[in-house]
């Protein structure tokens, strides 16, 4: 995690969870985070290719030039990095796992946006963990914010993250994870390949590095 909005929300959301997989999304007090709101959304999720914003900071907004509330997280990416997305936010929403994402966002005058997104679980009582709380913060700012639009994106690299430096899965009490063969070579129907020192899976054509908390 290199932005600092980033840092402090992952602090503050690993806060709120305590020693639970995540928190429930009634627990986020947006004053509490309000230096940070004008970067952070929430989706509503509603299976894995079902993903929508429900909330979206104003500087996210600005910089697609359009209101992103009740609009297709998926849409706008390569089928490559949808499916990675995909992948991605079955791994949040059912085994509690945290992400890092580097994105790129292209305009149509071929301008390029490096941020950097944070995706993290939030529990509902009685649905589960059917809600994202996120960020998406550029990691720098150059004059054509707000005025040329954001129109689609590309990630550069993803970094699952288990809060509890162990998947929420592999806990004793729990079942086998059902989509874990999503993040195997064979799953992705993908060749098998060796992979690069200290990485730990493919998520489609993207090299997983999974991270505690630092």
């Amino acid at each position: 995690m290199k932005h600092g909005v980033t840092q402090t929300l992952y602090s503050y959301w690993d806060n709120l969870r305590g020693t639970r997989p995540a928190p429930n999304r009634s627990e986020v007090d947006p004053g509490e985070i309000r230096a940070l709101l004008g970067d952070t959304f929430i989706l509503e999720t509603k299976g894995a290719q079902d993903v929508r914003y429900r909330l979206a900071g104003t500087r996210l907004c600005s910089a697609h030039c359009r209101e992103l509330k009740g609009r297709n997280f998926l849409r706008g990416w390569s089928t490559k990095d949808r499916e990675a997305l995909e992948s991605l936010v079955a791994a949040i929403t059912e085994d509690a796992a945290a992400a890092v994402v580097g994105v790129s966002g292209h305009t149509e005058r071929n301008q390029e946006l490096h941020m950097e997104m944070l995706l993290l679980p939030l529990n509902v009582p009685g649905e589960g963990r059917i809600r994202i709380l996120g960020s998406c913060t550029p990691m720098d700012k150059p004059y054509w914010i707000g005025l040329h639009p954001i129109l689609n994106q590309s990630i550069n690299s993803l970094r699952l993250v288990w809060p509890d430096e162990r998947p929420f899965f592999m806990e004793p009490s729990n079942a086998v994870n059902p989509i874990l063969p999503r993040f195997t070579a064979e799953g992705m129907n993908m060749p098998a390949a060796p992979l690069p020192q200290g990485a730990e899976r493919q998520v489609g054509h993207l090299t997983v590095y999974s991270g505690g908390k630092s």
